[in-house]
């Protein structure tokens, strides 16, 4: 059985609060920290003098990865500020960097590393772009690769105080703006990406990805969903945090200098058509926002999911948790940091630096796996709460760590999986599946029959000994729903040769079918906790069950556990012969509660 998994946030909770573990020390001024993404474990560590040094074994390389302090102009906010490695470095061995000249302008070069990985070749340098800078601050100077293989730059407004050149609305400037170039199809020049979304407006350039940005001094994309996340440091009062989804085309105006935060800046501003930030704080919290990453480690489990920023003035770290459209924060850890930056290592582990001290450290959290209320749901229908004998699924953190599934190769299912158990009020459920698709990850579980008639069960997630919190779950007496083939079409079974119902094969008028179901409810002959449902005699569903094709009435011949599978119901019925043709909506409805409508093919 191909059971949907569907789109879903769950609203997790935080199990524990984060602790910072020194890595390294002796960094000056450190403004980025980069991996190579070569396989070698080591983290570049960008100081706003000019020099990169490397992270290497444990420890800091005596020589410089790169000297450029000849030509770097470091004070304020100004210098070496960022460091980008392509795709495919490892072959290449050119990486990117973006740093402040001698006469204060950015630049964007590329260089070359030598025949030893631990050193670059200074003379390599290939200046791709030269951006005019009007003041010393809001130079920006993130440089990163998307998902999509294309640099990003990230350029504050030009400076001085609220935009007076008003660049951040201008899509002729570069300043204020996230720019999209490609500089690898032609190595040593800056291509412009033909989708980029202004290549074709007279008056714009076509290098801007988005624009209406003060001073993104740190954005970074999540490695599992593709999701860009923007820090944007504020004016006088407010700091901010974007998100913009990996199905954006670009082209999104994030409000400066109408808007400070989700306030106007300007008087009687519009925010038709702006994209509003999903965090902000004012400077009560701190003055100047660094933005982070969504962890997606193995190290802290009990983290995944959640990205990570701080502020350099109040060092404090606070933690953003999206649950569909809404995105929840919170403060996680007050520290003396001045934060400068964060960092990810190949293995997805997070870094931040503490510029008053010159030092790395490595953020920490959480082992034990993280969920809430709202992320136990029916796996059939993804209606939130549980039903004692049926399966249930929670999306969850820290259940599994590698993308993919894993199934429990027998029946009855087994009481751990994975290193994961579950139990439910006390009682060990039997575990059939984890999984880990692009980030989400998720358990599913069969219900113990014992908590049948309580109103609410506390379910606890163990992984390798760490226990979650235990999360209150609504139980209900039945909840169906009808599982699908896509989150859509249900599985629906031609009785005749169990061969399923399609486009091709739909139902007959007057013919038996079957379907796959959850949440029907009790049942006569309860079988143990994780064993399949039995053939002799059948365990049939106490309630009433009905079955609507079209809105039209099924004769239901059986409606209980779906013999030999665990948690599972099965549902026979045949088709009236009144029912209309092509798509229709199949309904299973269960002690009187209706599930959600699905799809059935019918001739």
């Amino acid at each position: 059985m191909r059971v949907a998994l569907g789109f879903i946030f769950a609203a997790l909770l935080y199990s524990q609060d984060i602790r910072t573990v020194p890595v390294a020390n002796g960094i000056s001024a450190p403004t980025d920290i980069q991996n190579a993404g070569d396989g070698s474990g080591r983290l570049f560590l960008v100081q706003q003098n000019g020099l990169i040094r490397i992270l290497k074994n444990g420890s800091v390389l005596p020589a410089p990865f790169l000297d450029i302090r000849s030509k770097t102009h470091a004070d304020g906010e100004r210098g070496l500020l960022g460091l980008a490695f392509p795709p495919g470095y490892s072959q290449s061995r050119r990486f990117y960097l973006n740093y402040t000249d001698l006469n204060g302008d950015t630049i964007i070069a590329q260089y070359q590393t030598t025949a030893n990985p631990d050193v670059a070749d200074a003379a390599s340098e290939v200046v791709l772009t030269k951006i005019l800078q009007p003041f010393a601050n809001h130079n920006g100077g993130q440089v990163r690769f998307g998902p999509d293989g294309y640099l990003y730059i990230g350029m504050g407004d030009g400076g001085s105080g609220g935009d007076p050149m008003g660049n951040g609305q201008n899509l002729g400037a570069l300043l204020g703006k996230l720019l999209r170039v490609d500089p690898e199809s032609s190595p040593g020049q800056l291509s412009i990406p033909p989708d980029n979304p202004f290549v074709n407006r007279a008056g714009a350039r076509p290098e801007v990805w988005a624009y209406g940005l003060r001073n993104p001094w740190r954005f970074t994309f999540d490695r599992a969903t593709r999701d860009l996340w923007i820090a944007d440091v504020g004016q006088d009062t407010y700091e901010e945090v974007n998100f913009t989804p990996a199905s954006s085309h670009g082209g999104e105006n994030y409000g400066w200098n109408l808007m400070e935060g989700m306030h106007c800046f300007k008087s009687g501003c519009q925010t038709t058509g702006l994209v509003l930030p999903v965090a902000e704080y004012t400077h009560a919290d701190g003055c100047s926002v660094s933005g982070g990453f969504v962890y997606r480690g193995n190290l802290s489990p009990g983290l995944r999911g959640i990205y990570l920023y701080g502020d350099y003035c109040s060092g404090r770290i606070w933690g953003i948790e999206r649950q569909g459209s809404t995105f929840n924060n919170r403060l996680l850890l007050s520290t003396a940091f001045g934060i400068t930056t964060f960092g990810e290592d190949e293995a997805g582990e997070m870094y931040l630096a503490d510029a008053s001290k010159g030092t790395i450290y490595r953020i920490e959290g959480s082992r034990a796996p993280r969920f809430s209320p709202a992320g136990v749901v029916n796996p059939a229908s993804f209606v939130a709460g549980m039903v004692a004998g049926s399966l249930a699924t929670v999306f969850a953190a820290g259940v599994r760590d590698a993308a993919g599934s894993q199934v429990a190769d027998r029946v009855p299912l087994p009481p751990m999986l994975g290193g994961v158990s579950v139990t439910v009020d006390g009682i060990a459920a039997p575990v059939y599946s984890l999984s880990n698709v692009n980030g989400q990850e998720q358990l599913t579980f069969q219900v113990p029959w014992a908590i049948a008639g309580r109103s609410q069960a506390a379910i606890v997630l163990i992984r390798d000994g760490q226990a979650s919190s235990a999360v209150n779950v609504p139980v209900t007496d039945t909840q169906p729903g009808v599982y699908t083939s896509d989150g859509t079409q249900a599985i629906v079974v031609h009785n005749a040769d169990n061969t399923l119902v399609s486009a091709a094969r739909p139902l007959s008028r007057g013919e038996f079918a079957y379907l796959y179901a959850s949440g029907l409810g009790n049942v006569s002959n309860i079988p143990p906790d994780g064993a399949g449902g039995p053939s002799s005699p059948l365990s049939a569903v106490t309630s009433d069950v009905r079955v609507t094709i079209g809105g039209v009435a099924c004769d239901v011949q059986f409606a209980g556990l779906a013999p030999g599978l665990d948690g599972v119901y099965q549902v026979n019925f045949r088709v009236p012969s009144e029912v209309g043709s092509g798509s229709q909506d199949i309904v299973v409805t269960a002690g009187g509660v209706a599930g959600s409508a699905v799809k059935v093919q019918v001739e």
